[in-house]
């Protein structure tokens, strides 16, 4: 049991040595302590017939019980951590899909998975937890009758099932072995030059990858120790700093965001107890969030790049004074890393293509039927679905998910080139990128942000700041100021998905023509696009316009007005609205017009007349 040998060899080196604590818990863990209710518990698996072969859902509240519970389940059958919050229609998927024999849940919880489990003849065994863990930790007991297996152990079990996001279509099952995850451990405590001095404040949820390997068994591969909260909360976050005085944690970048939401009502504590470094994963970390991170903890950020079907990590910047490029997720951290084409052909450094991986810490193969891995596995190299190149020193730079990248009518816009250029702006605390269904270009660009508590930034303005830095196909056609972004369960940003979830604020109202310009660009509009009626508020994009319609539009209304309207105009300015203040700023720059311009607004009230000229 190679995950139950990683604890005993630190039993016997570091027996009194913490492993794991946890806030509100009465009682550390320590060492000899972990490897006596790890092997306690396997033994109590064990004795229920449990095999290697065995599936077992776990679905527990993150903290030491559920830490404890995964590494005895992980070393006597294929575990399977499900996220506690789910309903239980989506724990009916998940339990059916993993063909789970077994789940375990807290005691004297009204679990929506052991409802499903018991509809489904699944074994529930109850977990309940006697403090001080050093006494008897953890124990488990049988809710029903247990049918005993005799199968074999196999020579490489599986010892984790994880669901792939399912973003893009069915979640895949992706199996993990002993020897993947002990490897990616391996790595990652590598990387991070860990030792048994160091202690890691796990705030993410240990139902995810990034969590189990990176914030648990990395620390326990090299003897230190775990801090292991019920939840995260980024105000109680700065109270565990001063509590455990951890020498690091790992998180996604919505994570830090929170945290550094606090920072400037916890200087003293953060001067007091400082960091070694930080650690990023999971998903993109913006570079002025890693800039203030850095500033705010006077500590190095070491950002990572992983995925579940390599137990975590794949690449990483390394520590000072070690070189760390911005933008760049580092060098490989473990695995080889290529670029592929699409013929399955190895390219040379600077050239984009698939970021492909091969190694120890690497799932063997999805579960399920043999055409999965026949697409996701090119000779011997499994292919992450992430477009990226290398540079001339094997430094990864990813540019984009190939999924999500958005076809806006033949051009490849990577929403995350997007997001970073938004993130950029003062106003802007967070960005995503997304795509919408368009009528004519297939798909188009559209973003959602929040704006920081001062914020104040217009979606127009927001466009000209946009345009000042990408190219115009680039460029969402709306920007909706929104007060959050759907996550996932954890913490990462949604995004596949977002035009379902924001449809009612992309539909737009009609509003009709109000004075005669309005009406003249309303009339170019409906018949450049044939389509009717075109309100003043409707964007021109959504509608179904394209670059070359947008130049068929402006050149009709620059020949009627006698004004130059340059071909970015609609980009800039893509409803009629925002068109016709165009239109009128340029007449009122020509004197000749002025008269002209004064008839037309004289019916208006002084707030109107006043946005007309400016």
């Amino acid at each position: 049991m190679p995950l139950l040998e990683m604890v005993k060899i630190w039993a016997e080196q570091r027996p009194e040595a913490i492993a794991l604590t946890a806030p509100n818990y009465p009682s550390s863990l320590s060492y000899a302590e972990l490897y006596t209710c790890v092997q306690s518990l396997t033994a109590q698996l064990s004795a229920l017939g449990t095999t290697p072969n065995d599936r077992i859902a776990v679905v527990l509240p993150k903290g030491p019980a559920l830490a404890l519970t995964l590494l005895a389940t992980m070393s006597v059958a294929a575990c399977a951590p499900l996220n506690p919050n789910y309903s239980e229609r989506e724990f009916d998927f998940y339990l059916s899909d993993l063909n789970a024999k077994t789940l375990i849940v807290a005691d004297g919880e009204d679990s929506p998975a052991a409802r499903v489990a018991h509809q489904r003849g699944i074994t529930v065994l109850t977990v309940s937890e006697r403090f001080a863990l050093a006494s008897a930790g953890v124990e488990l007991r049988a809710a029903v009758d247990y049918h005993v297996s005799t199968r074999e152990r196999a020579a490489q079990a599986v010892a984790l099932l994880l669901h792939t996001s399912g973003t893009t279509s069915r979640p895949k099952l992706v199996p993990l072995t002993p020897t993947n995850l002990l490897a990616s451990a391996q790595n990652i405590a590598h990387t991070l030059q860990l030792t048994p001095v160091d202690r890691c404040l796990n705030v993410m949820p240990l139902f995810h990858i990034h969590g189990i390997v990176a914030a648990l068994l990395a620390p326990l591969v090299s003897g230190g120790s775990v801090v292991c909260p019920v939840e995260f909360s980024a105000p109680e976050f700065y109270a565990w700093l001063r509590t455990f005085r951890p020498t690091w944690y790992t998180a996604v970048p919505t994570m830090h965001q929170a945290i550094l939401a606090e920072a400037r009502a916890h200087t003293d504590i953060i001067c007091d107890y400082p960091l070694r470094f930080i650690r990023s994963s999971s998903a993109a970390l913006p570079m002025r969030v890693l800039t203030e991170l850095e500033r705010t903890f006077n500590a190095p950020v070491i950002e990572a790049y992983g995925m579940t079907e390599a137990a975590q990590q794949i690449a990483s910047n390394p520590l000072p004074p070690a070189q760390r490029k911005p933008s760049s997720v580092g060098g490989a951290a473990g695995p080889e890393v290529a670029i592929m084409d699409t013929g399955g052909d190895l390219l040379p450094a600077g050239t984009t293509g698939e970021v492909v991986i091969r190694g120890t810490n690497v799932t063997p193969g999805y579960l399920g039927p043999e055409d999965i891995n026949v697409a996701a596995f090119t000779r011997g190299w499994f292919r992450t679905g992430d477009q990226g190149y290398l540079d001339t020193d094997g430094y990864l730079f990813l540019t984009g998910r190939l999924k999500e990248l958005i076809n806006r009518g033949g051009e490849k816009v990577a929403p995350r080139e997007v997001d970073d250029v938004l993130l950029e702006h003062p106003d802007i605390a967070q960005a995503v990128t997304f795509a919408v269904p368009h009528p004519t270009l297939g798909e188009d660009v559209a973003a959602a942000v929040v704006l920081h508590t001062a914020g104040a930034a217009s979606e127009s303005e927001l466009r000209h700041f946009m345009f000042q830095r990408m190219a115009p196909v680039k460029v969402p056609s709306r920007i909706l100021t929104v007060p959050s972004i759907p996550k996932g369960p954890t913490g990462k940003l949604r995004r596949l998905g977002l035009h379902q979830a924001f449809a009612d604020q992309l539909r737009m109202q009609y509003v009709a023509p109000r004075n005669s310009l309005e009406k003249s660009i309303v009339a170019v509009i409906e018949q450049v696009l044939e389509t009717r009626p075109v309100g003043v508020t409707d964007n021109f994009f959504s509608l179904g316009g394209d670059s070359l319609k947008a130049r068929r539009a402006l050149a009709r209304l620059s020949s009627e007005y006698q004004v130059n309207l340059p071909a970015v105009s609609l980009f800039l300015n893509p409803t009629v609205e925002e068109l016709s203040l165009e239109i009128t700023q340029r007449l009122a720059e020509d004197t000749g017009m002025l008269e002209e311009l004064l008839e037309e607004i004289e019916g208006l009230s002084d707030e109107e007349a006043r946005q007309q000229l400016r």
